[in-house]
């Protein structure tokens, strides 16, 4: 997918099927964290959560396979990376 490595993705997860596993916490903390609530969401370069349900970030470059292996791996499938045409390249909806 050499578009994957030229365009800008952008992640969010979907809290609903969220298992709390860990998984992305563990391969991207930088992108994504647990709340009180036990369940992962991502957060901006600020280092604040993005609370608001389907809140996208932008994936930094040096991350990208890290947070693509994280939607891979998820056990839930809650993780979303999409390209900016809105083409979902890891994650459930991904081709």
């Amino acid at each position: 997918m050499p578009e994957v490595a030229t365009d800008q993705l952008q992640v969010w997860v979907d809290q609903d099927l969220c298992t709390g596993d860990g998984l992305c916490v563990q391969y991207a903390p930088e992108v994504f964290e647990f709340d009180v609530d036990g369940l992962a969401y991502v957060k901006g370069t600020d280092g604040e959560l993005r609370m608001t349900p389907g809140a996208r970030v932008d994936v930094p470059a040096h991350l990208r396979l890290e947070v693509i292996d994280s939607a891979k791996e998820c056990p839930g499938e809650c993780i979303h990376v999409v390209r900016d045409d809105g083409v979902e390249v890891a994650g459930p909806d991904a081709d």
